[in-house]
């Protein structure tokens, strides 16, 4: 990248946040700090305003626009994939104002641009296993404003059905951050009901209501430090899994395999050895009845246990 498009660069970055530090311009450009120091010194010569705060890093002072920011074909085709993984990994609330956004996006793409995306989007597709449905009880158009009550730390009311009690309770909630896993957007809040950190499926939830109350986010643990814990929680539980598939139904696992903890697949003759990480050995048994007689479970014992009673008790209830 020549000085001109990183000092361009540079500008943007600092618009795109309130406060940047010259570390994060020198790690995403792979220059020094001397050099930073120097394209901000340019970029001050040249009028823009950017101030400085010793230890803290840099600002664009309140009021300065860069004029309208022009896409390459290549930006503008990655943002259009962002808009189909949006569509089907999205809730109503973010699909629609995603959408808004990607219309003034076109509007600034010039004429060879667009011509370009219009031929590209009936050739790019993406698809879920779990389409969407529609539930009047579970209307699932809240991202948008768990959203907003991450970045203006408010207080969530909300009527939230649990999957695990089987029953619906009025929540107050400290809501710390989102993710995504399995098909699904997951909120970690702060439960005032419980007095503990509790893991949400956000399209279990009935109702939700922002209050005027806020909290103190420095109270909170971080969403990553919430999620290192689970991680570390789960590496203490896993189990190392070793089954065998015959070769004629090792196609049917497809990418299921991958979400059980695959981390190792051998083909031995006629039969697929397949090796796994799993936390869940009762999860893991009741998807392995799929295979029926055509899998065959090596260690451990105890899912060998499971598998046997899970075939008496369907057994029992067929005849």
């Amino acid at each position: 990248m020549n000085r001109i498009d990183r000092l361009t660069a540079i500008l943007i970055q600092l618009q795109g946040k309130k406060v940047v530090k010259a570390a994060e311009i020198a790690d995403r450009f792979n220059i020094s700090l001397r050099t930073v120091y120097r394209d901000v010194k340019a970029l001050q010569e040249a009028g823009v305003p950017i101030g400085a705060e010793a230890g803290t890093g840099y600002y664009i002072v309140e009021g300065y626009h860069l004029p309208p920011v022009m896409f390459s074909r290549e930006e503008a085709a990655a943002l259009l994939t962002g808009e189909k993984l949006m569509e089907q990994f999205s809730d109503l609330s973010n699909r629609r104002q995603f959408s808004l956004a990607m219309e003034k996006i076109r509007s600034v793409l010039r004429g060879a641009e667009k011509d370009y995306l219009e031929s590209l989007e009936e050739h790019i597709a993406v698809l879920r296993y779990h389409p969407h449905t529609t539930n009047d009880q579970f209307p699932n158009r809240f991202l948008t404003d768990i959203q907003q009550a991450l970045g203006m730390t408010q207080v969530i009311s909300m009527e939230y059905f649990s999957l695990q009690d089987e029953v619906a309770t009025r929540r107050e909630v400290e809501p710390i951050g989102i993710f995504h896993l399995g098909h699904h957007w997951h909120l970690i809040a702060f439960c005032r009901l419980r007095q503990g950190y509790r893991d949400f499926r956000i399209d279990r939830i009935r109702k939700l209501s922002l209050l005027s109350d806020t909290y103190r986010k420095n109270k909170h643990i971080s969403l990553q430090e919430y999620l290192e814990q689970q991680r570390n929680n789960t590496k203490e539980k896993t189990f190392l899994v070793k089954i065998t598939l015959d070769n004629e139904v090792v196609r049917y696992a497809r990418e299921q395999k991958y979400y059980f903890g695959l981390m190792e697949e051998k083909v031995n003759g006629d039969k697929t050895e397949l090796t796994f990480l799993q936390s869940s050995l009762d999860y893991f048994a009741r998807w392995l009845t799929m295979f029926g007689n055509r899998a065959e479970v090596i260690q451990p014992q105890e899912l060998k246990t499971m598998m046997v009673d899970l075939a008496t008790t369907l057994y029992q209830h067929y005849t």
